[in-house]
């Protein structure tokens, strides 16, 4: 159902992957020139991809199966995006490009936390229909 805790798991997911990074700087330049997710292409195509998982997903809610590996198939899109964001700012050395770290860098971490928590979920309901069916 679409009421369930998943979904608002979900919802928070889509709002800050498709609106948060374009507000929220990902990291400053030495110049002191604040990189947003609309400056990088991939950045953005990456976090309007999660956004856009997460909103299928909430659609899929008579089918929990597919919303699970859709939710997997989005935490795996955060982790990648979080590992270039690690890459990005520990590779260069001596502060070459990147000065500080913004708060943006921090979304696909919380993005995942929220998905794990759908996940789980998902998974209980799950279970509470196989064990509802084995009683028929």
């Amino acid at each position: 159902m679409i009421q369930r805790i998943q979904t608002f798991f979900m919802v928070i997911v889509a709002l800050m992957a498709g609106i948060l990074p374009f507000f929220l700087n990902l990291w400053v330049e030495v110049d002191g020139v604040e990189v947003y997710a609309q400056n990088e292409v991939l950045v953005s195509a990456a976090f309007y991809a999660s956004a856009v998982l997460a909103v299928i997903a909430i659609l899929l809610y008579k089918k929990r199966q597919n919303q699970f590996v859709v939710n997997r198939l989005n935490i795996i899109l955060n982790l990648f995006l979080l590992g270039f964001f690690v890459y990005r700012s520990l590779s260069l050395s001596g502060e070459a490009v990147v000065s500080e770290k913004g708060i943006g860098m921090l979304i696909p971490v919380f993005s995942i936390v929220f998905l794990v928590l759908a996940n789980r979920a998902i998974k209980k309901d799950e279970d509470l229909v196989k064990s509802v069916d084995r009683l028929r």
